[in-house]
């Protein structure tokens, strides 16, 4: 309360006090005696080995919480060459020494995919950069699979379809098949098969095991000129930033799953930390992909089916591992981006994560929160009308497609009832003539001329009903954009 008397005289603070940095008067918060090299939060400073302690724990702890990689199986692990993928490559490699408390159990190989054409690299840098990749990737000693993003033309129609499920097993299952492991171990030692590959999946031999050079090695020569002459045609007929980073991030899925399921591997791990989950879920609420939340950012994916995504290092942030991989000399090769030197309303990717940095910046918890939103959102399918009947998906993302009956007050709703009441006409049909069309297939939908015959000429007409809400909204941002540069649309300002 104001008093009467009191000098108010003095020149206000302007900002906060801050805390004083750690010194060697400080100690570590975890074991009280050591100096403390890291700060990750306000008060929390750690010393060296206790943060590696620290930040070790939280990967094993997400692996073994959710328990769906099970002793033995091949793990495709999804490295990029940035900070959080090398991280978690890294946390693979020493959890398979023989050193380790709590050893891994699976079978891992990593998998580098080039987009340097979807990226603007010139074929040198594209060379540099695979030279670079090869030697950190034959530094782990796992099996590694360098594929460019061209090969995306080469894959099976399969690609778009979900497997059978049934890859979640009983509540039990987990731990039945880490005991059949290690009988099967106590049996092969007792055997003295010591040195045999089945014995060795969890220890230090790992690296030099003979794997099939078949499976281990990339393609044989680059791709194909004309594979890269019609995906750079493709990049550059996309108008906004925003639509070529979706394109491309769906692209390097297909890709990513398509390699997994011919070289057997039944999980795919990717190093999205906290950080860029909280990025990502602001971005694809503002993409029109609330429904599939659960399944972007959670920690497992199964909308493929027999191929099941997880995400290890979601409770790292970015700090963390930016800390980590300096304190221990984790090798990481920089790649640039499709959005690298974009401002900051080139696309939503890139005014969603300038907003989510610069509010954690001013209130450390902003990425905390949005993470733990993230943990509540449940996979819950819809209630179809018929549960025997085959469940539609999105021909690009694999979601299901949360499509409404009747009266919906939703916007994907009315497109869909819309489109789902739209017949074609079929008098001319019916009587056997088939008219010849007035204008090409495609320009019928803008001329409303001879719709039905040009529909019928156009395979690709009723594509689009068979896509989601964000891809639907993504995919009118493909298409030749005005002469000269593309430009950016409305949506990305």
């Amino acid at each position: 309360m104001c008093q009467v008397g009191e000098d108010y005289g003095g020149p206000a603070l302007r900002e906060p006090p801050t805390a004083p940095r750690p010194g060697r008067e400080h100690k570590c918060v975890k074991c009280k005696e050591g100096v403390p090299v890291v700060v990750i939060r306000a008060g929390d400073a750690f010393c060296r080995d206790c943060f590696k302690t620290f930040y070790v724990h939280k990967f094993r702890a997400m692996l073994g919480k959710n328990r769906l990689i099970f002793p033995g199986e091949k793990v495709l692990l999804a490295w990029s060459g940035g900070p959080s993928s090398s991280s978690m490559v890294w946390q693979v490699l020493e959890g398979l020494s023989q050193d380790s408390a709590r050893r891994l159990r699976f079978m891992p190989g990593i998998l580098y995919v080039d987009e340097g054409v979807a990226c603007g690299q010139s074929p040198e840098d594209r060379a540099e950069t695979l030279t670079d990749m090869r030697r950190v990737l034959q530094s782990t000693g796992f099996p590694w699979h360098l594929v460019p993003l061209e090969e995306v033309f080469s894959l099976p129609p399969s690609v778009l379809r979900c497997s059978a499920q049934g890859l979640v097993g009983p509540e039990g299952a987990y731990k039945t098949a880490v005991d059949s492991f290690l009988q099967q171990q106590h049996a092969l030692a007792a055997e003295g098969a010591q040195d045999s590959p089945r014995l060795a999946l969890g220890e230090e031999q790992l690296c030099q095991l003979p794997w099939d050079p078949l499976d281990s090695q990339s393609p044989v020569g680059p791709p194909a000129a004309a594979q890269t002459e019609a995906l750079t045609r493709l990049f550059g007929s996309v108008k906004t930033l925003t639509a070529k980073e979706e394109l491309l991030q769906t692209l390097r899925t297909h890709l990513i799953l398509h390699v997994a399921r011919t070289h057997g591997y039944s999980k795919v791990m990717t190093g999205d930390s906290c950080t860029r989950l909280a990025i990502k879920l602001m971005t694809n609420l503002a993409l029109g992909r609330g429904a599939f939340l659960a399944w972007d950012t959670g920690f497992s994916d199964e909308r493929h089916g027999d191929v099941v995504v997880v995400r290890p290092m979601r409770d790292h942030t970015l700090k963390e591992v930016a800390f980590y991989n300096h304190l221990f000399a984790v090798p990481s090769v920089f790649t640039p981006a499709i959005d690298t030197k974009a401002p900051e309303k080139a696309s939503i990717h890139r005014l969603m994560e300038a907003f989510i940095l610069r509010l954690q910046a001013q209130f450390p918890s902003t990425v905390s929160t949005v993470y733990r939103t993230s943990e509540k959102l449940v996979k819950a399918p819809r209630d179809g009308p018929a549960a025997s009947s085959p469940t539609p998906r999105c021909l690009l993302c694999m979601c299901t497609l949360d499509i409404d009956t009747a009266d919906s007050a939703t916007a994907f709703g009315a497109q869909t009832s819309h489109l789902s009441q739209m017949q074609p006409p079929t008098p001319l049909a019916e009587a056997g003539t088939s008219p010849e069309p007035c204008c090409a297939p495609g320009v019928a939908r803008a001329q409303d001329c001879c719709r039905g015959a040009c529909e019928r000429e156009d395979p690709g007409a009723h594509v689009v009903e068979q896509l989601c809400y964000g891809c639907r909204v993504n995919m009118k941002d493909l298409g030749p954009g005005p002469a000269g540069d593309p430009g950016v649309s409305d949506r990305g300002q």
